[in-house]
């Protein structure tokens, strides 16, 4: 007689895969560090956002409406939408991926959307 349990082993983990049971790791999963944040704002984008606004296009400010309006998906997901900015760029705004690990970007974009909810301070 055949021996049913390898067999139960597979479908179990075939089954536990497709049901969604590995682990997913997203950045809005980590902690942020909102005053590493805010250091590491200062050193890569206050020279163009500084106090939250924008050198080089004055109606892109980093406050809640303009993020709303300017930035994709910002409606559903605040933070991701701003990891999202910061890790791709846009016009003028270069990419930081290489640049800032994941970390550092979910603590920036944490930090600016704390910023921004609080109304940034020039």
């Amino acid at each position: 007689m055949l021996n049913p349990f390898p067999l139960f082993a597979i479908i179990l983990s075939l089954s536990l895969n497709l049901m969604g049971s590995a682990p997913v790791f997203a950045a809005t999963d980590t902690i942020p560090d909102l005053g590493h944040g805010g250091q590491l704002f200062s050193a890569n984008c206050a020279a163009c956002h500084m106090g939250g606004g924008n050198v080089i296009s004055a109606s892109r400010t980093l406050s809640k409406s303009d993020l709303q309006a300017h930035l994709n998906e910002y409606g559903d997901d605040h933070v991701e939408a701003i990891e999202h900015q910061i890790e791709n760029g846009k016009n003028a705004m270069p990419s930081f991926v290489g640049k800032l690990s994941e970390q550092d970007i979910v603590d920036v974009a944490s930090y600016v959307e704390l910023k921004a909810e609080k109304g940034w301070q020039r």
